[in-house]
């Protein structure tokens, strides 16, 4: 059992992969098989995401387990707020302190796509501070009993370089990222971005009001021009660098040359990451390892132990 401050303490910078749930039996055993493949690099951990439905929610909570007790990996668990009553979550916090799960992704989490008039406000957790002082003070009751650490759960939370959707309001935006961190965050985890400087402002800014825990940088690589807009779908206003569209045109539709160019991009990204000392990177993998391995070699990154402090 690791606790996320441990880690931290460890390593000069993280590295992450990001997996989501399987639909079916089948594609969990694929998916268990991708992250047995990613396991010789040693990432610092891996998070599962957590959906709106409840099968999904069960298969999160199932493969997080899975891969606590069958591999050497550190899972870090989502935990959203939607559709979830205190007794819910509090059940959910139980199952993963009794399986030495230390480690939650604390978030708002998206309204169901097939429920146009879903009500945020029936949640018992309207927002993901909500959601970070249950868990905290869950950390607080259960210190000793359940949880092995007495630091109770790590708490990470997200943050958005390139802005949050329902909140244009850059200034309101951090004030909300300052509560999440005052009511108990230890760490950050950025959305995708494709521009560094997006991400540069977006830790000035943090340090400007004071918050002073860990920032992963989230990157995802290009690999396809239908992941390009999937892309653009998944984390809505995301803002595509003209020299990273004028690259992917010049490959005129050639599967392998988007590629090329993506994981060119995306190496480039980690690469300045890494020489301004950034805290960690956390790969968006959709499931599959080969991108991610090669940024690795590109990298000349054997593992994430070679980040050692």
């Amino acid at each position: 059992m690791t606790h996320i401050l441990d880690i931290f303490k460890q390593l000069r910078a993280t590295f992450s992969f990001e997996f989501f749930p399987p639909a079916s039996d089948e594609a969990a055993e694929d998916l268990f098989a991708t992250i047995q493949e990613m396991e010789p690099l040693k990432p610092s951990f891996v998070s599962v995401t957590y959906g709106a439905g409840g099968t999904t929610r069960d298969r999160t909570g199932n493969l997080v387990v899975r891969i606590k007790r069958d591999t050497n990996t550190e899972p870090i668990a989502h935990l959203t707020c939607v559709g979830h009553t205190e007794a819910e979550i509090y059940d959910v916090l139980e199952k993963y302190a009794t399986e030495g799960v230390l480690n939650i992704l604390a978030l708002g989490g998206d309204p169901p796509k097939d429920d146009a008039s879903y009500d945020r406000s029936l949640d018992a957790f309207e927002h993901a501070v909500d959601l970070v002082r249950f868990i905290r003070k869950f950390a607080d009751r259960e210190a000793g009993k359940m949880i092995a650490d007495k630091r109770g759960f790590g708490i990470g939370v997200a943050g958005f370089p390139e802005g949050h959707a329902d909140t244009p309001n850059r200034i309101k935006e951090m004030d909300h990222l300052k509560a999440k961190v005052d009511a108990g965050a230890d760490f950050i985890i950025t959305q995708l971005f494709f521009d560094n400087r997006d991400f540069d402002d977006f830790r000035e800014r943090c340090c400007l009001a004071n918050i002073n825990v860990p920032i992963i940088a989230g990157i995802m690589p290009v690999i396809s021009e239908a992941g390009l807009v999937r892309m653009a779908d998944l984390a809505a206003g995301s803002r595509f660098p003209a020299k990273l569209l004028r690259a992917l045109k010049r490959c005129d539709g050639d599967p392998e040359g988007v590629r090329n160019v993506g994981i060119h991009w995306a190496t480039e990204q980690c690469r300045d990451l890494l020489d301004s000392e950034v805290d960690g990177i956390h790969f968006y993998t959709l499931n599959k390892s080969t991108a991610t391995r090669e940024i690795y070699k590109n990298l000349g990154v054997k593992d994430s132990i070679g980040l050692s402090k």
